[in-house]
Order: structure tokens, then sequence, then C-alpha cells
């Protein structure tokens, strides 16, 4: 059996979406559909604000644009995380500060982003790893105590909550991944969400070169300026259709995911030499948009059953290295930090096939596999 790290979800739902917009003949680029989605995303979250982008990556981007960080300003951020998270200081100057993570959540330990913090030190950004909270509201009182912005890299937790609130609203802003692996897809995009009409200002006007417009620009709308420099970041109307036909059933979705979790963590209970992604308590409510087992003796064990699973043709990936030990940020003198815990959380993780729709025998077979090999 051949089983892939991931498949994408998809149903007719999705093919009359996109075809509605391709028969059509127009607005396949800045279309109303766009809008609606921003209007779909920000109610399903209950933000104020939402504004699709090309990529999540794209999102941090406009971010760090539109709160005005510059040369000289620290940002504190995780180490494991996707290299987006560490990029975006870089984008406008500031200098990305690397904390440790803990190991309930594999999120911002607070404790060391406490230790990080100095009188350069404008922002937090926490990273929700694999679709699971981090400890988002220790960190958000933090950040209150210092007079920092607090910024959610939700980049994999759409539909992730902890206790009531949704994540992505603890913070001043947040960003989410579209991405073709996520919780819901278009192929590739993203999004940023906030309460703040500034930032909701400046992020539209940078993803779309600064340009200030009443109408339908291709159509000579009327009142042009540009105000800002900026870039095209902006999503296809293409790319939002299949983002609303997506939304309608995010809630299937997640439960699904949650099933299919709740099976194999099942079958690996008796299993001491691993651990699987489980919640700390109750109030962290995951959408397992990855399911990343630890192997706790150690790399050499987890590099083994990575290549065992691939004899078997199941897919499995090692999401993340650590961020600070990469060649672009060595280059900036970052890999001589000490993060006791990223680097064995590291060499320790291994994430496993995870989508929706995994069928019975898939999981059994992934399932059996694993526990054939310990």
């Amino acid at each position: 059996m051949e089983i892939p790290l991931f498949k994408i979800h998809w149903n007719e739902d999705d093919i009359d979406a996109v075809n509605r917009i391709i028969r059509s003949g127009l607005y396949w680029c800045m279309g109303r559909d766009i809008e609606e989605f921003e209007q779909e995303i920000a109610a399903y979250l209950g933000s104020d604000y939402c504004v699709l982008l090309n990529s999540g990556g794209s999102a941090l981007q406009a971010l760090m644009v539109a709160y005005n960080f510059q040369k000289g300003d620290e940002i504190i951020v995780p180490s494991f995380t996707f290299i987006a998270s560490a990029y975006a200081p870089l984008y406008v100057g500031a200098r990305p500060v690397f904390a440790d993570i803990e190991e309930d959540t594999y999120g911002l330990d607070p404790e060391d982003v406490k230790r990080k913090i100095t009188n350069k030190t404008k922002a937090i950004l926490p990273v929700h790893y694999g679709g699971m909270p981090c400890r988002v509201d220790i960190l958000n009182e933090l950040a209150e105590d210092y007079g920092l912005l607090l910024i959610e890299d939700a980049a994999e937790a759409l539909g992730a909550k902890l206790g009531a609130k949704a994540i992505g609203t603890f913070g001043h802003s947040s960003i989410f991944s579209f991405c073709q692996n996520k919780v819901i897809t278009t192929s590739e995009g993203g999004c940023l969400v906030t309460n703040d009409s500034t930032i909701n200002e400046k992020a539209r006007l940078f993803r779309s070169y600064g340009r200030v417009i009443t109408g339908d620009y291709f159509a000579g709308g009327t009142d042009l300026d540009y105000v800002e420099s900026g870039f095209n970041l902006r999503m296809s109307t293409l790319l939002a259709s299949l983002g609303r036909s997506q939304l309608k059933r995010i809630n299937d979705l997640i439960v699904m995911r949650q099933k299919n979790a709740h099976f194999l963590i099942e079958k690996f209970n008796d299993l001491d030499e691993i651990s699987c992604p489980m919640p700390p308590n109750k109030d962290f409510f995951s959408v397992y948009q990855m399911f990343t087992l630890r192997v706790r003796t150690g790399q050499k064990k987890r590099d083994a059953l990575m290549k065992h699973l691939s004899d078997k043709g199941i897919s499995s990936k090692v999401y993340f290295d650590p961020v600070h030990q990469y060649s672009v940020f060595r280059k900036l003198g970052h890999h001589t930090i000490q993060l006791p815990v990223t680097e064995r959380v590291a060499s320790e993780v291994l994430t496993i096939p995870m989508y929706p729709h995994m069928t019975k025998e898939e999981l059994e077979y992934l399932s059996t596999s694993i526990i054939e090999f310990f």
C-alpha cells in the first residue's frame, strides 16, 4: 500500500465553484468572491477584518510593513517552525530573536520568551504547531505586561481553539495559510486577520502596489492613486472561490482529522518509545493539521523508523529542523544560541500521514507498520 503524507479533500462543490468563475469569462482576478471569502473568514473567527493574500508568508510580510517594524527592532520567534516565521522580521530589516519551545505543545515557552525581552523588543510571534494551540493566552498576558504586540502565526491552525476563543484572535493580528496540506486549501494562499482598521487598510495597500482606487481597476475605475510602495500579493478570484467552498465544510474536515488522530493515539498507547500529539488539557482544541510522533529514544531510532516506513510505501517527514541552524541564519550568527528543547525535539519528531479521508485500511496499515517496527 502507498500512503502519502497528505491528500487534499475535495468534492464536486469545489469544482463547481471554480467552474463558475471560469465560465463567467470575467473577474478571474479581483472579483467579488475575494471580498466574500474575506467576510466569511472574519465571521468564522469572530474578527473584524480579513485580508486575503497569495500565501501565509506574504501575510506575515504585510503585517511587518503595516506595523512599521524597522531596523534595530527585535521580534521574538520560535526556531521550531517553517522558515517563513523567522524570515518575517528580515523583510523590514528587523531582527528575529529565537526563543525556546515547551514540550507539551511545541509552542514558544513563555518563560524563555520573558528572558529574551529587551528594550528593543517590539513583538512576540508565536506559532501554533501542527494545528495544536500554543500557550498563547500566557504569551498574550506577557505581551501586555511589556507593552508588546502579539502576532499569531496560525498558518497550521485554522479552526483550533483555546478554551472558547478561536486561535488567531488572541493577538493584535494573525495569519493563516491555505497551502495544499492545510485544514482548508486554495492550493496556495493565505490571509491575515485583525481588529485594527489601520492595519487592515495598510495591508490592503501593500498587497496591491500601494494602490488606492474607487471601482474596478480593470474596467477603468476612477480616482486612481498610489500612496505607498507595495507588491502584487493578491489572491485570485479563482482561488478565493475554491476557498469559500472548502470553508463551508471546515467543521466536518476537522472532525474527520480528529477521529483519525484519536484512532492512531489509541493504537500507539502501549508504545513507550513514542509519544503522540496530545492536547495538554481539555481547553486545547487541536485540528491535527499534522500528526507528529516523537521518538523518545532519539534521532538514530527516528531515522530508522523513517526508513522503515519508506520501505513500506508510507511517506513521512521531519517538521521541522531548527530554523536558526539553516545557512541563511548561520550567516547572521544565530547558530551560536542555545535552544536545548528545540534541538532535542527536532531530532526526535517525525510527521506521519494525516488527512481527513484516510480509509480504515490506510489507518490500520500505517499503525500496524509502526507497531511492527517497535
